[in-house]
């Protein structure tokens, strides 16, 4: 009697799928962070000086302050009567969506007109709003 030997010389290909999974996950990494980056508008600002700030988040609402003719709403152009009417028109689900607000504002930006403009915000029903400084 014969014994009978099978040779296995046929080519197995297998695809790793470890080394695929990390880049695709290093993809998806690099676009969630690449996306969630807000530009403000390319104006120069002597944001005033602070030896006690804490660093935030940046969020999608940033009202940035010049003068009572320029305040920007992320990159919109308004006056301070405008932006009251901008941010009344934000419907109930935009301003559910953002949590709190960045206001940078010039060193040469009069009180009465922060004060103003953070009353347009809470009007609005904005309350949580972060003030954005320059550290010492």
């Amino acid at each position: 009697m014969r014994m009978r030997f099978r040779r296995s010389l046929t080519t197995r290909t297998n695809v790793e799928l470890i080394p695929l999974i990390d880049v695709v996950f290093q993809l998806v990494v690099f676009f969630m962070v690449s996306t969630t980056f807000i530009l403000t508008p390319g104006i120069s600002l002597v944001l005033p000086g602070s030896d006690t700030s804490e660093p935030v988040v940046m969020t999608k609402l940033v009202v940035t302050v010049i003068s009572d003719e320029e305040i920007y709403l992320n990159r919109e152009r308004y006056d301070i009567i405008n932006l009251e009417r901008r941010l009344r028109m934000l419907t109930e689900e935009e301003k559910g969506e953002i949590k709190t607000v960045v206001i940078e504002g010039d060193a040469s930006v009069s009180y009465s007109l922060m004060i103003e403009v953070l009353d347009a915000l809470r009007k609005n029903g904005f309350k949580g709003v972060n003030l954005r400084t320059r550290e010492e």
